[in-house]
């Protein structure tokens, strides 16, 4: 499915973690991508939904659909660990243990939408970022992704502000043997525009692509592509 990313979910917010103000920023702007979803895709109650990426951190920020879908016995969440920690946080919900860099354990159109934010970023070089996307798209036929949208003033892992309009080389070198060198890494953290998304998608209907989340205009703090 994707490059090997580190699947201890705390690394994902090591740092907007020790950040209350932060912490609270970025769960507004997931809530404003889960009522964009609901929105757009519209779901009926016996909709099928698959997570893909769901976190075992289950503060605030993380996991919005499983905390505010008013249906969790439709929603099957996807992730790297034995989802003990999901299951327990959310009842009600189904979970299905998945391996990084293999395809996803579902037949075609296994679901009626499948949903994904903050996930795609996290999945490695462009290559694994495009296996990823095709899985995502087979396993069913409406789809939602959601990722952090670069051009936002604040790199939103670190916190640091406008260090993300760099070169990417110039971006991890600055990053590099700092406390967050974890965000120097490919496998990490890979940054992919609109257009770059779009290119990727499955030939066929084109995606619809809007920014979401806090700020203004092109400037907001999320880039989501969708297909209802």
């Amino acid at each position: 499915m994707s490059a090997p990313f580190n699947t201890v979910d705390g690394n994902y917010y090591q740092h907007t973690g020790s950040m209350g103000f932060a912490r609270r920023i970025s769960t507004i702007a997931r809530r404003r991508v889960h009522e964009l979803f609901m929105q757009k895709l519209q779901p009926k109650p016996k909709d099928l939904i698959l997570d893909i990426g769901t976190s075992d951190d289950t503060g605030i920020e993380a996991n919005m659909l499983e905390q505010l879908y008013p249906h969790r016995e439709v929603l099957t969440c996807a992730s790297l660990s034995d989802g003990k920690l999901i299951l327990a946080a959310y009842p009600g919900v189904r979970h299905v243990r998945i391996a990084a860099g293999e395809p996803l354990p579902f037949d075609d159109n296994a679901f009626d939408i499948v949903y994904c934010n903050a996930v795609l970023e996290h999945a490695g070089s462009r290559m694994h970022q495009n296996k990823f996307i095709a899985e995502m798209c087979r396993v069913a036929p409406r789809r939602f992704l959601a990722v952090p949208n670069s051009s936002f003033p604040i790199e939103t892992h670190t916190c640091l502000p406008l260090i993300h309009y760099l070169p990417k080389t110039w971006f991890r070198w600055l990053l590099r043997k700092t406390r967050y060198d974890f965000w120097s890494h490919e496998e990490n953290l890979n940054y992919i525009s609109a257009p770059e998304l779009l290119a990727m998608w499955p030939a066929g209907r084109q995606p619809a692509i809007v920014r979401a989340g806090i700020g203004l205009g092109f400037w907001k703090s999320n880039l989501v592509v969708y297909q209802t």
